[in-house]
């Protein structure tokens, strides 16, 4: 796919309006909420790239009902009364009509109950799953995604019989790993520990230990940033790689760099998105991102990624409704579709179904080894 061609793409759902009145129309205000500091701030400039390609992109087709693009930034990487207060002023103050959202749950949550409807807000990163308010539609996947046919494809193709569950404490591991626990015993597997980390740590000796002692032939990794990094380089120096694979549900590019290569041996990933999938909308954007940024840009991946396709969903839902008005939008969004970098997505209770990818780690990064096609959140919103 030509650049030519994956601009098209973009046009499918940019609803563009043409002639005198589409020209003349106010420009669109989107508010970016994404990390600029705190821990999640190894993700901020990456996901500003995707934005302002999305931007670009959309811009290029026509803009959003006809209107051009244009994007506010607010920092998501502080306390979630703090956010709020900034996304408050970039939507009542500055008059964005349309947030897009890539950061915690706990901003997430302050977040819903400031909007309470008024704005569309598309949250974007993989996530707990649960989320059904009014007026927020999530691009992110859920634990569903991600792991019910994940695990048992590991079950039958690496016996992985016996799980350990590991992750940082607080409402997405924690949630993942319910979710998980069904899984496991439906592929005939069981769970043989549990555990969870404060946020912070850096010694995982005991945990190890704990692990090694269980006979886990397989941990599920629901650890955040520079504790998986630290976690997974331990693992291996423990030896356990070649006793255990480890499957992670937020290992991206930025993680598995800190990691390194030589203590990545049997890890896996499962993911909606990575920035070397081998698809024609995957390789044009990959293309796209390094032709607009650079060699030293930073590293593209998923929870950047997941930015892009926040706006191409805003700018497909918001054509079926013919409105940013969510009492619109909402009815419109079921099956509201497009074709992004993660491939075709078609819309249903306000979670995208999609395309999961498992990859395991090669000489050149992820390579990508399953792909599950067309995978529904698991998630009952209702219109």
């Amino acid at each position: 796919m030509r650049r030519r061609e994956f601009l098209l793409s973009a046009a499918a759902v940019a609803g563009a309006a043409t002639g005198p009145a589409a020209r003349a129309a106010a420009p669109l205000k989107v508010a970016v909420m994404i990390p600029m500091s705190g821990p999640a701030a190894l993700f901020g400039p990456s996901s500003k790239n995707c934005a302002l390609m999305a931007a670009d992109a959309l811009n290029a087709a026509g803009g959003v009902l006809g209107r051009r693009v244009d994007l506010m930034f607010g920092d998501a990487g502080v306390a979630p009364a703090e956010a709020a207060q900034t996304a408050l002023r970039l939507w009542r103050g500055e008059g964005a009509e349309a947030v897009i959202g890539m950061h915690d749950s706990a901003v997430r949550d302050a977040l819903v109950q400031l909007f309470d409807a008024h704005v569309p807000y598309v949250y974007t990163p993989v996530y707990e799953g649960g989320e059904c308010a009014p007026g927020t539609y999530m691009t992110g996947e859920t634990p569903e995604q991600q792991l019910r046919p994940v695990i048992p494809w590991l079950k039958a193709t690496r016996k992985a019989g016996s799980w350990y569950l590991i992750g940082n404490d607080y409402v997405w591991p924690r949630k993942t790993n319910a979710v998980a626990r069904g899984y496991i015993q439906q592929a005939g597997a069981r769970v043989v520990g549990e555990e969870y980390v404060p946020f912070g740590v850096d010694n995982f000796d005991a945990n190890l230990a704990r692990i090694r002692g269980s006979g886990a032939d397989a941990v599920l990794v629901t650890l955040v940033g520079g504790a998986s990094v630290g976690f997974n380089k331990a693992f291996a120096s423990f030896g356990l790689s070649d006793r255990a694979l480890r499957l992670g549900t937020l290992i991206e590019e930025n993680t598995l760099a800190g990691i390194g290569q030589a203590d990545a041996r049997n890890l896996y990933s499962s993911a909606g998105y990575f920035a070397n999938l081998d698809t024609p909308s995957a390789r044009a954007f990959a293309a796209a991102y390094a032709k607009r940024f650079g060699a030293h840009a930073p590293l593209l991946n998923g929870l950047a990624e997941s930015v892009y396709e926040g706006f191409l969903l805003l700018a497909a839902v918001a054509a079926r409704a013919g409105s940013l008005q969510v009492a619109r939008m909402d009815p419109a969004s079921e099956g509201a579709h497009y074709v992004g970098p993660r491939g075709p997505v078609t819309m249903h209770a306000r979670h995208l179904q999609q395309n999961v990818y498992v990859a395991d780690v090669g000489h050149a990064g992820f390579r990508v080894v399953k792909t599950f096609d067309s995978v529904a959140s698991g998630q009952t919103c209702k219109a």
